[in-house]
């Protein structure tokens, strides 16, 4: 069986696997990108794409069609036991993107697919899962299977683990990960939206029950996100079926914000834990991993998406760079760079949850109390900037 020689192959189709390889495209690399579904996405999944992200996505063509698409959310209002604590505005974290645009991820990855199968028509291939990785003198050897079970090889002179939290590359490379699951349930779903906010501005209620986020959608429909207090994936009576948990999630909404979706118009509805892990290593020899193959952190806060695009924003140069002058790559100076980032949106991440946990007596009325000032303070200017990750 022949191999055919690419500059860079990347493994995993999703939003970070496909806007590498349009970075790497738009530098005129040669690039292949395996990716194991064989269908088109589908599923909202994550809906957030802040600013550096925004400006990436207009180097290379993307954030037209997708500004075209999503909501620009341009505030954020924290409320608690009925009441506005304060309200967080993104008009100053960036000129040309003063806010964060919520969009479908399924839409979202269908627009990168899009514009690089304008860049480089044949790149993409689907149904194809990687089963061995070889390095060799100036290349890896990399062995796959098709979409029927075909036997397929690829010489390139860099891999990009782009396979998510559940990295076959990394498991193939023998990097280990460290990190924990943390005790806190949350369910998801997407609602008709009730008009009870404006079109612009997500809600974020801190009450004695928990976190009860709301985001809006394209479409005019809402995500709501709730801590609930049990397992969120245990099976049951009431909240075990889909219809169960909507049932059960439009009624969390509604008990803490006052807000009443309707559960008959809920298009998705998921459960989830959080946890961080991060890859005691970014790569090996010619090979490396960005996104959650790298650093996994709580999808609270809306930065794990962003985080891996920005990985790639950072390595598709270099691998360039490596490519048109035969070097093996800089990995130390990247991994140090990135692992730090995903470090500080890991911490982020962990502050988020802890504001959200269940509070009640002192701790409630101290919680809202400091959300008040700092709402009300010139920090909001600089929080909004932390939060749209301004510091990225």
């Amino acid at each position: 069986m022949t191999s055919d020689p690419t500059d860079v192959l990347v493994v995993g189709g999703g939003p970070v696997g496909l806007l590498a390889a349009v970075l790497l495209a738009a530098e005129g690399v040669d690039v292949r990108v395996w990716e194991r579904r064989s269908t088109a996405p589908t599923g909202s999944r994550a809906i957030g794409i802040h600013p550096p992200s925004l400006a990436v996505f207009d180097r290379v063509g993307v954030a037209g069609p997708v500004l075209a698409e999503a909501v620009p959310v341009r505030r954020g209002v924290a409320t608690s036991r009925g009441r506005t604590l304060g309200t967080l505005s993104f008009d100053h974290v960036s000129d040309p993107f003063p806010f964060v645009a919520a969009l479908d991820q399924h839409r979202t990855e269908a627009l990168l697919r899009d514009r690089l199968a304008a860049l480089a028509p044949p790149a993409l291939r689907t149904g194809t899962t990687v089963t061995a990785l070889h390095p060799e003198r100036g290349h890896v050897a990399v062995s796959g299977t098709g979409p029927d079970d075909e036997p397929v090889q690829v010489r390139a002179r860099f891999v990009v683990g782009a396979d998510g939290a559940r990295s076959t590359v990394r498991d193939l490379l023998g990097i280990r990960t460290t990190g924990r699951t943390y005790r806190e349930h949350y369910v998801m779903g997407d609602f008709a939206d009730t008009g009870d906010a404006p079109v612009d501005t997500a809600v974020v209620d801190v009450g004695p029950g928990g976190v009860l986020e709301s985001f809006p959608l394209p479409g005019g429909r809402r995500r709501a996100v709730a801590l609930v207090t049990g397992p969120a994936t245990r099976p049951s009576e009431t909240d075990g079926t889909e219809a169960g948990r909507a049932s059960r999630l439009a009624t969390l909404v509604r008990e803490r914000t006052g807000t009443a979706p309707d559960p008959a118009t809920c298009s998705m509805v998921s459960a989830f834990r959080t946890r961080r892990r991060t890859a005691e290593r970014v790569g090996v020899g010619r090979v490396v991993l960005v996104g959650d193959a790298a650093h996994e952190i709580s999808p609270i806060g809306g930065q794990g998406m962003n985080l891996g695009w920005l990985d790639v924003a950072a390595l598709a140069p270099l691998l360039a760079d490596a490519v048109r002058s035969g070097d093996a790559g800089p990995w130390p100076a990247y991994a140090a760079t990135r692992q730090a980032a995903a470090a500080r949106a890991a911490r982020q991440a962990e502050a988020n949850t802890a504001l959200g946990r269940p509070a009640r007596g002192a701790l409630l009325v101290g919680r809202e109390a400091l959300l008040r000032s700092v709402l009300a303070l010139p920090t909001a200017r600089w929080l909004a900037s932390t939060y749209a990750m301004g510091w990225a």
